[in-house]
């Protein structure tokens, strides 16, 4: 019996990773192979792999080499950040998020530290810094869901997060799980194929709207 669910899961995984992007020009793998899948495994992610990723968000780049980016990670059962980032999700999320091994709060710092004006690009670098981390984890056969849907005060709150910094994003990182395990609507997102608006609505060239 253990080697048939074993070999289930084994398959389960392999059908959800080939959820690749259908793209209009050629691109690394690391982007077609990236998604933001709902359904994680419980299967435990190793301090030396969630550094990697971290390592990859360092080197992200930033106005003025500023690296406004702090990230309170979470580890189920290693420590209490986990059940903190938990707390501050909102109640759809938390529904499946609580079954990722791994939590992160993502914070900006809102002013330069070499002038103290303020920084209004330092949401940007966030997300820089988050777009290096995924990718690095889809490197290591990791996946990341990152979220708008949490509550920042109960954030700031529960981390004691100064004024001049503000929590940006909450993600869910680990390995693909079974998506039956999902209620009906988050399983019909986590099969469905995934879509992007094509360069021609996003991409200018003569002037806006006019496409490249």
């Amino acid at each position: 019996m253990t080697n048939i669910v074993c070999s289930y899961q084994t398959v389960n995984q392999i059908i959800m990773s080939e959820k690749p992007a259908r793209t209009e020009y050629p691109i690394h793998s690391l982007f077609i192979n990236r998604w933001s899948p709902r359904a994680f495994s419980d299967q435990t992610v190793s301090e030396e792999k969630v550094k990697t990723v971290l390592e990859a968000a360092r080197w992200a780049a930033s106005s003025y080499n500023e690296q406004p980016w702090r990230f309170i990670v979470g580890v189920k059962e290693k420590n209490n950040a986990y059940e903190k980032i938990l707390d501050t999700l909102s109640g759809f999320n938390q529904t499946w998020a609580k079954n990722a091994p791994v939590l992160i709060m993502a914070c900006g710092k809102k002013i330069f530290s070499h002038n103290q004006k303020p920084n209004r690009h330092y949401y940007y670098d966030v997300g820089q810094a988050m777009a290096s981390l995924s990718l690095q984890a889809t490197e290591e056969q990791l996946y990341i869901h990152q979220m708008a849907g949490f509550f920042p005060d109960k954030a700031r709150e529960a981390f004691a997060i100064p004024a001049d910094y503000d929590p940006v994003a909450a993600a869910a990182m680990g390995y693909l799980g079974n998506p039956d395990n999902l209620d009906e609507n988050h399983k019909k997102s986590e099969l469905a194929a995934r879509t992007r608006k094509p360069l021609t609505e996003t991409c200018f060239g003569n002037g806006w709207g006019e496409p490249f």
